[in-house]
C-alpha cells in the first residue's frame, strides 16, 4: 500500500474514533463529571504508557518539551468542547466544529488553490445539512465555545506539524508525555470528583477505558505518527469527517435517525473530503517538483 493512501487510513481512523467519542463521552459524563471524565482520560492513557516512560526507550529532551507542549493544547481543545457541547445543540456544535476545515489552511499557511476552499466549503454545507434536524438557535456561551475548540483543534493539529518537522522525535514517547501531561493538568480541578469513581459501575468503566485507550492513547499516537508523513492541511481535512462517524454511530447504538438532509450532508462530507484530498495531493506534489 502506497505510503499516502496508509497515512490518510490512520487519520480516517483518528476520525472513526474521535467520532464515536461523543456518545462515549455523553454517557460516561451523565455518570461522572466532565473533569473527572477528562481526568482520567489521560491518566489511564499515561499508566498504559509506563513502560515507554520508564523504560530504555525513555522519552528524550525535546519529546518531553514537545509532548508537553502538546497536551497543553490538545486538553484546551478537549476542555473547550466538551463544554461547549453542554451548552449549546447539536446541530449549532456541528456545524461550528466543522470550521477546523478551513481554519487548518488559513492557520497552515497554506497556498493552495480556490479549488481546496471549494471543497472545505462544500463539507462545511455537508455538516450543516448534517446537523439541522436537530435546528439551529441564536448563538450563545456554548457556540463561542464551540467557535474557541475549533480554533484550537486547527492550531493544534498545526502545531503537531511544525514542532515535529525536521526533528527526530518518536510518535510514541511524544504521546506517552501528552498523557501526562493532560492527567497532571486536570488532576486539581477535577479532584473534588474522585469520590464519584467509588460509585462508577462496570460499562462507565468501560467507556472510560475507550475514551483513554482508543480516543486518547490511539488517536494522540496515530495523529502524531500520520501529521509527521503528511500535511498538517490534508490532515485537518480528513479528521473533519468525523461528523459522519458521530452520525452513523449515533443511529448504530445511540438510536438516532437518519434523515433524507442528514444523508445527503454526509455525502457532500465524504465527497468535499475526497475533493480537497486530491486538490493538496496534486498541489503539493507540484510545489515539491518546482523546488530544486
Amino acid at each position: 500500500m502506497p505510503t499516502s493512501r496508509r497515512t490518510d487510513g490512520v487519520l480516517l481512523a483518528v476520525a472513526v474514533v474521535w467520532g464515536s467519542s461523543y456518545l462515549t463521552a455523553k454517557t460516561a459524563t451523565d455518570a461522572l463529571p466532565v473533569l473527572t471524565v477528562l481526568l482520567l482520560r489521560h491518566a489511564v492513557a499515561a499508566l498504559a504508557c509506563l513502560p515507554v516512560l520508564c523504560g530504555p526507550g525513555s522519552p528524550s529532551r525535546a519529546e518531553r518539551l514537545c509532548g508537553v507542549l502538546l497536551g497543553l493544547t490538545q486538553s484546551a481543545v478537549l476542555v473547550l468542547e466538551t463544554y461547549g457541547v453542554a451548552h449549546t445543540s447539536a446541530g449549532n456544535a456541528g456545524l461550528i466544529i466543522s470550521l477546523t476545515l478551513v481554519l487548518t489552511p488559513v492557520l497552515d499557511r497554506a497556498r493552495l488553490p480556490g479549488r481546496f476552499f471549494l471543497a472545505a466549503a462544500v463539507c462545511v454545507a455537508g455538516v450543516g445539512l448534517l446537523v439541522c434536524g436537530s435546528g439551529l438557535h441564536a448563538p450563545g456561551a456554548g457556540d463561542l465555545l464551540m467557535l474557541a475548540a475549533a480554533v484550537a483543534r486547527s492550531g493544534h493539529v498545526v502545531l503537531v506539524g511544525r514542532v515535529t518537522a525536521g526533528r527526530t522525535l518518536r510518535p510514541l514517547p511524544l504521546t506517552a508525555v501528552q498523557s501526562v501531561a493532560g492527567a497532571v493538568l486536570f488532576l486539581g480541578p477535577a479532584a473534588s470528583g474522585l469520590p464519584t469513581l467509588a460509585r462508577t459501575g462496570a460499562v462507565t468503566w468501560a467507556q472510560l477505558l475507550y475514551l483513554a485507550l482508543g480516543c486518547g492513547l490511539f488517536a494522540f499516537l496515530a495523529q502524531t505518527w500520520a501529521i509527521q508523513r503528511t500535511s498538517a492541511t490534508r490532515a485537518g481535512l480528513l479528521l473533519g469527517t468525523e461528523p459522519v462517524w458521530a452520525l452513523l454511530v449515533g443511529i448504530g447504538f445511540g438510536g438516532e435517525r437518519l434523515t433524507v438532509l442528514s444523508a445527503l450532508g454526509a455525502a457532500l462530507i465524504v465527497a468535499g473530503t475526497y475533493g480537497g484530498r486530491s486538490i493538496e495531493r496534486v498541489h503539493r506534489a507540484a510545489s515539491a517538483y518546482a523546488d530544486p
